[in-house]
């Protein structure tokens, strides 16, 4: 009897965690589409900072901008379908979710800010004189958002039940 009981709280547990990971994954998922379409709708399209390639021409550029659009899109869309599935199996945590979310869009805002501006300079986030400023708050804004998204989650670690009463 008690090997039975272990058992099953040991699929329990496993249950918890896959599903504790899945949210975790579709609200990083999220959060990268989500940032990628803001980046790509207010930078590239209404402020004409820059393109996602701009080391040839603006034919190229704004091609390469309809591929990170799609790509957005797509990352967004695929996000959203894995919460569906998350709701439908009465698991989805949206509070462990939208921390992933900002650490997503966090983790991609830093991704592009260091290694696509700095490292391989593709694009700049914009052609002035002083990228300082520009640099300070592109990246300081990624990084508050990574740690506002690893508080909520951090807080997020101890609750174990499935929401909806299942255990």
């Amino acid at each position: 009897m008690t090997e039975k009981i272990n058992r099953n709280n040991m699929s329990n547990n496993e249950e918890k965690l896959r599903y504790s990971f899945r949210n975790i994954g579709a609200g990083i998922l999220f959060g990268i589409g989500v940032a990628a379409f803001i980046d790509e709708t207010v930078f590239h399209q209404l402020l004409h900072w820059h393109h996602f390639y701009d080391k040839s021409t603006t034919d190229i550029g704004l091609v390469s901008d309809g591929f990170f659009h799609a790509f957005s899109w797509f990352a967004t869309v695929a996000a959203l379908f894995l919460v569906a599935d998350l709701r439908r199996r009465n698991a989805f945590w949206p509070v462990k979710w939208w921390g992933a979310v900002l650490i997503g869009a966090g983790g991609f805002q830093l991704y592009d800010g260091t290694i696509q501006h700095k490292l391989m300079r593709i694009h700049q986030i914009r052609y002035v004189e002083d990228l300082l400023p520009y640099d300070l708050v592109w990246n300081g804004s990624a990084v508050l958002m990574i740690i506002a998204g690893s508080i909520i989650l951090y807080k997020t670690r101890r609750r174990n039940s499935i929401p909806g009463g299942r255990k």
